[in-house]
């Protein structure tokens, strides 16, 4: 059975979510990350997207995932038909890379943006990487580079980080330095394994 120890591991866009995956890793935590998977999948279905979305949208490398995304985010019914398209492909591999995770008998975490919002996945406990909203939306913008108007509407597209905090069983909070994160993520761990052995 999958999802047995899984653990989600979600936030908001440019939550620092990436960044806590990283810090996970190097204290010994196994992360599955779903938009790893989705971009490995995008790409390998770029005849598909290049068929459904215009061949403007594809490259000899891939999928130009930033010129899709601006079409995707401004236009609800083609952002329906990618997600049709591409989740159940990415849910049938993470459940694959998840039965045998589950084989260590461990906590392991499953990286997945939407988990909130889509309500895919049969995991009973998540953490949320915390940023204030007001420093998501600076953080993303330095990050991706769009205006003040586009950044707002991608963080709306997903539910309110404050949200996903109070729906969490685990809060890491983003809002300081990376020292800060560090000690945030190893207080973390120490708590998963604490909370494991007894």
């Amino acid at each position: 059975m999958a999802f047995r120890y899984a653990i989600a591991l979600t936030g908001g866009i440019a939550s620092g979510k990436s960044t806590v995956a990283s810090l996970l890793l190097l204290n010994g935590m196994r992360v599955i990350d779903a938009d790893k998977i989705s971009h490995e999948i995008l790409d390998a279905s770029k005849e598909w997207v290049a068929d459904t979305f215009g061949s403007e949208y594809v490259d000899a490398k891939g999928v130009k995932r930033a010129e899709l995304g601006k079409l995707i985010f401004s236009d609800a019914e083609k952002k329906k038909i990618l997600e049709a398209f591409l989740h159940p492909k990415i849910k049938e591999e993470i459940e694959r890379q998840s039965k045998k995770q589950d084989a260590f008998a461990f906590p392991y975490l499953i990286d997945i943006p939407l988990f909130f919002e889509n309500g895919n996945y049969p995991i009973e406990k998540s953490v949320v990487v915390y940023t204030p909203p007001d420093l998501q939306l600076e953080r993303f913008m330095k990050r991706n580079g769009f205006d003040k108007e586009e950044s707002k509407r991608r963080i709306a597209s997903q539910l309110p980080i404050d949200e996903k905090a109070k729906r969490a069983t685990w809060v890491i909070d983003n809002s300081k330095d990376l020292k800060h994160l560090q000690n945030e993520v190893e207080r973390f761990v120490e708590e998963i394994k604490r909370e494991y052995r007894s």
